[in-house]
Formats: C-alpha cells, sequence, structure tokens
C-alpha cells in the first residue's frame, strides 16, 4: 500500500484515490443528462441523426449486431463518431473487463456503460469503477442490485428490459415498477426494520438508508429496453425514471429523424398530452422485430398457463 493511503491495483495502471476520483464529480456529470434521451448509433449517420433530433448523448455499439456477445466497439469508430458529433459519448465495456474500460477511458469517451447481460467478460466480478476518472452506466432488475453497482462506482443506473431489440418494453415496466416498489416499501418502514430490508436485498446499509431519507435512487436512473415510441418514453418518465435509453432498432423506421424526434420530445413533456400526441403523429411505421418472443406468443398459443 502506498504511503498517501491509494491502493495500486492493475499492475499499477489505476489508482483508488477519492481525491484524484471524486465519485461526487461523476454524479454529477450523471445528472447532467437527466431529462434526456439516449441513442444506441452503430454509424457516424446515425450518430448525426440523433444529435440533430435532441439526443442528450449518444451510445456507440457494434454495427449489425443485435443478438450475441457485445463486445467493446472498434476504437477507430468511436474516434470517427467523435469528430464528428458534439455531445457527449458513450461506449460499452463488457462486464468485469476493465481493459476495454481502461482503453475506452484512453480513446476520451464521456461515459463506460456495464450493464448488458450479453456482455459478460468475468461471471463473478463487476469492474471496480472507483479506478476510473470516467463515469460509470450500470444495469439493474430490482433495488439490490442497483444499489451493489452503485457500491462499485457507478454514477448512473439504468432499469433494464428485454436486450434482443424486439421492441417488447413490458419487461421493462416490470423492473422498473420492482425498483420504485421497493423504494416506496424502504420510505414506509420503521427506522428499526431498516437493518433487515437492506440485509433481504443484499445491498449496503448505508446506502439503503440513504434512500429511506431522499426518497429515490442515490444516483440518476434511466430506463432501457424496448423503448421504441413517444408512448413508451413517456411511460417510463412518468414511472419515474430520470431518462430512456433508445435502441438502435429505431433506425430501422422509414423516417428515423421523426421517431428519434419524437421520442425526444416525448421525454422532455412527458406530462403534457398535447406534445406526446403530436410526437406520436405519422410513426405508423413499425419495427421490423416482433414485439413479443416466440416463447410468450407460444405460451399464449397454450392459453396463458
Amino acid at each position: 500500500m502506498a504511503d498517501d493511503g491509494a491502493v495500486t491495483l492493475y499492475n499499477n495502471s489505476a489508482l483508488t484515490d477519492a481525491k484524484k476520483n471524486p465519485f461526487s464529480i461523476k454524479a454529477g456529470l450523471a445528472q447532467m443528462l437527466r431529462g434526456g434521451a439516449i441513442l444506441e448509433v452503430s454509424s457516424v449517420q446515425q450518430a448525426k441523426i440523433a444529435e440533430e433530433a435532441g439526443a442528450c448523448s449518444i451510445m456507440v455499439s457494434e454495427p449489425g449486431l443485435r443478438q450475441g456477445i457485445r463486445r467493446m466497439p472498434d476504437p477507430s469508430l468511436i474516434k470517427e463518431i467523435k469528430r464528428a458529433v458534439s455531445i457527449p459519448l458513450m461506449a460499452r465495456a463488457r462486464v468485469g473487463h476493465f481493459v476495454e474500460a481502461q482503453i475506452l477511458e484512453a480513446i476520451g469517451v464521456d461515459y463506460i456503460d456495464e450493464s448488458e447481460l450479453l456482455a459478460l467478460a468475468d461471471e463473478d466480478n463487476f469492474i471496480n469503477k472507483h479506478n476510473f476518472r470516467c463515469p460509470f452506466i450500470c444495469g439493474c432488475r430490482n433495488l439490490g442490485e442497483a444499489l451493489r453497482r452503485v457500491r462499485e462506482g457507478a454514477a448512473m443506473i439504468r432499469t433494464q428490459g428485454e436486450i434482443l431489440g424486439q421492441g417488447n418494453v413490458a419487461e421493462t415496466v416490470k423492473n422498473v415498477r420492482n425498483v420504485m416498489k421497493e423504494v416506496r416499501v424502504l420510505n414506509n418502514m420503521d427506522e428499526d426494520e431498516v437493518f433487515a430490508f437492506a440485509k433481504k436485498i443484499a445491498a449496503p446499509y448505508d446506502l439503503v438508508a440513504q434512500i429511506k431519507q431522499m426518497g429515490r435512487l442515490p444516483v440518476v436512473q434511466f430506463a432501457a429496453g424496448g423503448i421504441v415510441t413517444p408512448a413508451d418514453a413517456a411511460l417510463m418518465m412518468q414511472l419515474g425514471c430520470d431518462g430512456i435509453f433508445v435502441g438502435s432498432e429505431v433506425f430501422d423506421s422509414a423516417d428515423p429523424y421523426k421517431r428519434v424526434r419524437g421520442i425526444v420530445q416525448a421525454v422532455r413533456h412527458y406530462n403534457d398530452p398535447h406534445v406526446l400526441v403530436e410526437s406520436s403523429c405519422g410513426l405508423e411505421d413499425s419495427m421490423a422485430e416482433p414485439n413479443l418472443s416466440e416463447d410468450r406468443i407460444e405460451q399464449f398459443g397454450r392459453g396463458g398457463e
């Protein structure tokens, strides 16, 4: 251990030092995206459409890949898109793959995403996000999972739904409601019950107590998965999210700019039905993918057993 109290990890390539990598600054950078839509893009053209339509940030992903393992995008693609747009840029590192995160930070991305269930490099360990200057985004499906990621250093939580790009928002709604319900349950608890609740959800007690005091997560909470219409976006915001992620499937529509612009407007004016009407008009062109998975279709075919 060094004299100044910094713990050297990963062959001296990163330092855990609160003075050099303050979490408050990372959380503040994530707060800047609050009330916005983040678009997943895989080309410079899509990035420019997202920026023109009013996206608050873009997530660079591998082109032509919807299913299977999602690895870190080609650094040359990230650099090319970074030169083409002026809004903040995110890129994905596989869960636990701290070397991919080091590469992304060296490139100069604004945020690193470590939240895809299909992108595992380490099945047991997540990246120690306190080792990086760059803010991290991590996914969750319940409150305990969210708080474990925050303890590891995540500056933004995105409640994750379906990840196959099929436009099914039901899983996202389920998980968002689950997180919000657990927060409400915690708020109504007696102080003595908080210890048992923290143990039950396997979350750090100090963060659980902080949520009870604040009435919300200690970091911004976005929603992701199956959000392809303005109505979907407004639904997530009205359920209590701070913003949304939109998958690259929206670029499969006949007029991607109009669809993305409608979603952005719906996020900004989610409580105004008149704006939602205008944002939803003329978007009858559906996504190419089915809304239900084959398993769900087969289940309903058997009578919903």
